[in-house]
């Protein structure tokens, strides 16, 4: 008896053990919970109240106002204008029936295409994009539970067509396509703000409960060296010469020689930066064909063949030969040559544009008539090698690296291809392709002492209050020529506009340098051409260049008669224009 009485008190015994230590760890546990609930309510507050209002919060997008861009002279050649995005937002949509009718009126949509929208389960549906703020408003001021009508902004361009190959234009999501809108998209874009709306657990957002915003920040203004007073005039030209002489195309650029600074640039036909994917007349019959690639047209509509496309630049190509020729010595002002209309190269018989011949004349003589046999002689006189190497030096194998996308490169022959009918060719413009602003920016070295500046437009960036975010800075070459040479250079292509081809480019009361040029495009024989001027001033000091091409005009084709009136017609409103605004 007392054994089990002694076996039944050790069992209690154990009993209570077992019960004590499992209140302990409970009581462990539950401090240890507490503790873990304290820090999380204490210490870790803020962080669950993020989640939590993250939970019950619907974010929208607030678009920043994009920078401007403005010319030279304060002129707003870009802008924003207000627009309104209008959207829906299922779970908060008490009325749809009366949502869908009054949608489809004001924004002049399909009962259908808003239906599918409306009664979509999601987020946020959006209806429209850049509608009209009068339209705006007054779907705002219909108060439909469920309607969002949120202020956004919208490309606009003043001038519709002007600049527009060199401005370029946005798209829908308000980047950058083309043109400077492109090149400058990180200091025009701006950062987005945000709504944030506080709703329940279905996306109803909660009455009384306001909102928070994060305001959007624009984007910076880039100044350009665009001057809208050149441009215009330049444009006008253009259109004119495009219309008159019924060609494919007309392209204009004015430049400082000393900075690379453009102040025109022109490549008719151009197309409506407001309505940039609409076909212009010359492109219409195109576009309806049925084999017809949208795309590709448009890439054609857009394309700026001052920086895009290659030609073959024919005599103003002389200015470079005859550099060369002065600065190795092959060649003086004074050296005597005689022209028969005609210069036998190897088998190749090489006519002069005048057959029969100019007979005994200068070196400066020859530039004024553009003779050919005698830059061919110069070119023999350097040879492939120091030819090849001058072509280089001059930068003519490079890239201007102007500030456009999309510049294209210099089609030239291979050294180890280059003979004397290959040579003979270069000299006087033909057998290779440049660009029109690779042809400018080199010839400006020439003439200005021998600096290869950067082709550009962009001056600076401007935050929205008028704090300078960055000016912009572009590489200069020096010595590309001696400054005996350019000056020689720069008193020979002046004689070409006082006595020679290039009469028509003379511009009373103002010293005007320049060449002219007619060059026959591929394949030879089929009576297209290329007439070109290039022109400076003063000619004692340039500050100022021009380039006129005018591509496959019907009837006179030659330079000399109908690009040089066109620069001579430029320079004489904007020389005096320049002079009073003190330009250098």
């Amino acid at each position: 008896m007392s054994v089990k009485n002694s076996a039944g008190r050790r069992n209690m015994t154990i009993q209570k053990r077992k019960t004590f230590i499992v209140c302990v760890l409970s009581i462990a546990a539950l401090m240890a919970l507490g503790v873990r609930v304290g820090y999380l309510m204490i210490m870790c507050s803020e962080h669950y109240t993020e989640l939590a209002q993250m939970l019950h919060e619907r974010e929208r997008d607030i678009k920043a106002a994009r920078g401007r861009i403005i010319d030279s002279t304060g002129t707003v050649l870009a802008d924003n204008k207000t627009v309104c995005t209008i959207s829906v937002i299922h779970n908060q949509i008490k009325e749809p029936e009366k949502v869908i009718e009054a949608l489809s009126k004001e924004l002049d949509l399909t009962e259908e295409y808003v239906r599918k929208r409306v009664e979509k389960y999601s987020a946020r549906e959006r209806i429209k994009s850049n509608v009209d703020k009068e339209t705006g408003d007054r779907i705002r001021n219909l108060d439909l539970a469920g309607v969002k009508v949120d202020e956004d902004y919208k490309r606009y361009y003043p001038y519709d067509e002007l600049a527009s190959k060199v401005l370029g234009f946005t798209g829908a999501d308000n980047q950058g396509i083309i043109g400077l809108e492109v090149s400058y998209e990180k200091y025009l874009t701006g950062k987005k703000g945000q709504i944030l709306t506080l709703t329940d657990a279905r996306g109803v957002e909660l009455e009384g409960m306001g909102e928070r915003r994060k305001e959007p920040q624009a984007g910076s203004d880039l100044y350009v060296s665009l001057d809208i007073n050149i441009q215009k005039y330049a444009t006008q030209l253009a259109k004119q010469a495009y219309k008159t002489k019924q060609a494919a195309g007309v392209s204009i650029i004015v430049m400082n020689v000393n900075s690379g600074e453009i102040l025109a640039m022109v490549d008719v036909p151009e197309f409506n930066l407001n309505e940039p994917y609409t076909f212009i007349d010359e492109f219409s019959a195109q576009a309806a064909a049925p084999s017809a690639n949208a795309q590709d047209l448009l890439n054609q509509m857009w394309r700026n063949g001052c920086i895009n496309d290659t030609y073959e630049p024919g005599s103003t190509f002389k200015i470079i030969t005859a550099s060369a020729g002065l600065e190795e010595g092959v060649v003086t002002l004074e050296d005597q040559f005689s022209c028969s209309g005609s210069i036998l190269v190897d088998d190749r018989t090489i006519h002069c544009h005048k057959r029969g011949g100019h007979g005994a004349e200068s070196f400066v003589q020859a530039t004024m008539n553009s003779c050919n046999p005698v830059f061919i002689t110069v070119g023999l006189r350097l040879g492939p090698e120091k030819y090849y190497k001058y072509f280089t030096d001059f930068g003519l194998r490079q890239k201007t690296g102007i500030d456009l996308s999309g510049e294209a490169g210099t089609i030239v022959h291979k050294l180890e291809n280059i003979g004397n009918v290959e040579l003979a060719t270069m000299s006087f413009g033909q057998s290779f392709q440049i660009t029109p602003i690779r042809l400018m920016t080199t010839v400006a070295a020439l003439i200005n002492g021998g600096k290869m500046v950067t082709p550009h437009f962009g001056v600076k960036a401007v935050s929205e209050d008028e704090s300078v975010v960055e000016r912009f800075e572009y590489p200069v070459s020096e010595g590309v020529v001696s400054e005996e040479t350019s000056e020689k250079l720069r008193y020979i292509l002046e004689q070409v506009v006082e006595n020679g081809g290039g009469k028509n480019g003379y511009v009373e009361g103002f010293r005007v340098g320049g060449k002219t040029a007619t060059s026959q495009t591929l394949p030879r024989g089929s009576g297209r051409y290329i007439a070109s001027f290039l022109g400076f001033a003063p000619a004692d000091e340039p500050k100022v260049m021009a380039l006129a091409i005018i591509d496959t005009p019907q009837g006179v084709y030659y330079g000399g008669q109908i690009a040089a009136p066109v620069v001579r017609q430029l320079f004489e409103n904007i020389l005096p224009y320049l002079e009073e605004k003190g330009y250098n």
